[in-house]
């Protein structure tokens, strides 16, 4: 089968890789001269043998809207397009209706495995006609781990399905990394246990948390003990907030994925000025010391409760 396949990056240019391995050929084309195979979108369109399949696989927002629009100007009617890109499911059926009007399909494909899919696979969830999955099936075959097509592929419904899932799909994963991370911090902050990755790497097998996440932080605890070279600053992508607004919206309560996010966003301060705000409330009401700030930033020496309304200091 023919692909031709938008945006080489670190993903794309694995996935390009990946389909040719399975015997398909894969026109790619991307800006960066020194990896693209055509020098533009009408020279891909030319390359290709209609009925064509185009799979897009760049940032999410105004870069995948404006690559489908141009799209629709180069395809012709009976080709397809699937986004394989973290667009937000929202903006699938709008695509779905630009390429309908010229007559070309739409598929959105949600695509986990990061820089390890090349050699392990990539899981796939679709959304989209039945005819435009079952045309494109050779490809999500090359694309999915060896095995059962359904444990590594799902045709999740209409368009929008493929990124809904792969938001939830993003959300639990929040989560998950969450739970690790406190998991070592708590271990890491005892004296009791000396060998934090190695209990790490024993939960890797036989017990009820063994994971993929699991393998990795053992690999990076292994790579750096204590993590020292790394910032404690952690970016989020837009996904684990879609997946909250479409929890609000369906009164749905997420608690763990949600407290996954804001701890992300703690990560970002260099002082937390809710925090400060606490700390003078315990002083107020309960006569609690606090840390006064010290020349250099940090904690310093603690101060005693002020004057307020003399009334006995409670716990709080």
């Amino acid at each position: 089968m023919q692909l031709g396949l938008i945006g080489l990056g670190r993903m794309g240019g694995n996935m390009r890789d990946r389909v040719r391995a399975a015997g398909h050929e894969v026109i790619g084309y991307d800006p960066r001269p020194e990896v693209t195979d055509v020098e533009s979108l009408q020279a891909l369109a030319e390359a290709l043998e209609a009925p064509r399949v185009v799979w897009v696989m760049v940032p999410s927002g105004d870069p995948t809207r404006e690559t489908v629009r141009k799209l629709a100007e180069v395809l012709s009617p009976g080709d397809l397009v699937i986004d394989g890109g973290n667009s937000r499911y929202t903006d699938d059926e709008p695509n779905a209706v630009l390429l309908d009007q010229r007559g070309i399909g739409f598929v959105d494909c949600g695509v986990s495995g990061g820089i390890w899919g090349k050699e392990n696979g990539y899981g796939l969830m679709a959304g989209g006609a039945d005819e435009h999955i079952e045309r494109a099936l050779p490809i999500f075959d090359a694309l999915r781990p060896e095995g059962p097509r359904e444990e590594g592929f799902a045709h999740a419904g209409p368009v929008g399905a493929g990124h809904f899932a792969k938001m939830v799909h993003n959300g639990i994963e929040y989560g998950l990394m969450q739970a690790y991370a406190e998991g070592y911090e708590l271990m890491a902050a005892t004296k009791l246990i000396t060998n934090v990755t190695g209990v790490m790497e024993a939960w890797s097998r036989g017990t009820v948390v063994r994971s993929w996440l699991l393998d990795l932080l053992v690999l990076a605890l292994k790579d750096d003990p204590g993590l020292t070279q790394l910032s404690d600053y952690v970016d989020d992508s837009g996904e684990g907030r879609w997946t909250i607004e479409e929890a609000i919206r369906h009164a749905v309560p997420l608690p763990v994925i949600s407290a996954a996010l804001f701890a992300r966003f703690t990560s970002r301060q260099e002082s937390s000025p809710a925090m400060r705000a606490v700390a003078a409330l315990r002083h107020q009401f309960g006569g609690h010391a606090v840390h006064q700030v010290g020349p250099s930033g940090t904690p310093g020496q603690l101060a005693g409760p002020s004057s307020g309304t003399g009334s006995t200091p409670n716990p709080a």
